[in-house]
C-alpha cells in the first residue's frame, strides 16, 4: 500500500514538477530525439510496448495526435523492454511515423518512474514533468494535456 502511494505521482522523485530524466540513445523511428532538442514547446513522452494491450487501444490515437500538433508541441513514444523487432513490427502496425525510441533494458523508464503501461509523461518548453498520464489516452486528452486543442495554433 505504501507504495501505491509513493508510485501515484504525489512523490516528487516520480511525479510532476521535476526535470525530465534523459531519454534512451536508440531510435527505432528517426529521427534521434534528445530532452534538448524538445525545449522550447511541450512534449508527450508516450512509453508503450508491443506486448501491452492497451498500448495497442491508444496506437491509432497517437498518431492522430502526432499529425494535430503542427509543430505546436513534439510526440515522442518509448518503446518499453521490447526487442527491436517486436518493436519495429508494432510501428508499422498502427503506422506510427512520429520519432520512437527504444528503452530496451527498461532503465528510462524506471528513471521516470514508470510503474505501468501505457503511460505519458508531458513536458512543458522547459523539460519539466507537467503531468503524468496513466492507461490509453485518446487525442482529445493528450491534446488537453499539452493545453492544445485539434487543428488550432493555440
Amino acid at each position: 500500500m505504501i507504495a501505491v502511494v509513493l508510485l501515484s505521482g504525489t512523490s516528487n522523485r516520480f511525479g510532476t514538477g521535476r526535470r525530465a530524466p534523459p531519454l534512451p540513445t536508440r531510435a527505432l523511428v528517426p529521427p534521434q530525439v534528445t530532452l534538448a532538442s524538445l525545449r522550447g514547446k511541450p512534449a508527450a513522452i508516450n512509453f508503450w510496448a508491443s506486448w501491452c494491450e492497451p498500448c495497442h487501444k491508444e496506437a491509432p490515437d497517437l498518431e492522430r495526435v502526432a499529425h494535430a500538433l503542427h509543430g505546436r508541441a513534439t510526440l515522442v513514444g518509448v518503446d518499453w523492454t521490447d526487442g527491436t523487432q517486436a518493436g519495429r513490427a508494432y510501428l508499422r502496425q498502427y503506422h506510427l511515423t512520429y520519432p520512437n525510441l527504444i528503452d530496451a533494458d527498461g532503465a528510462t523508464g524506471q528513471a521516470y518512474g514508470l510503474n505501468g503501461l501505457p503511460t505519458t509523461f508531458i513536458l512543458d518548453a522547459q523539460g519539466k514533468i507537467t503531468d503524468v498520464l496513466r492507461g490509453p489516452q485518446t487525442a482529445d486528452m493528450l491534446l488537453r494535456a499539452l493545453h492544445l486543442t485539434a487543428g488550432t495554433g493555440s
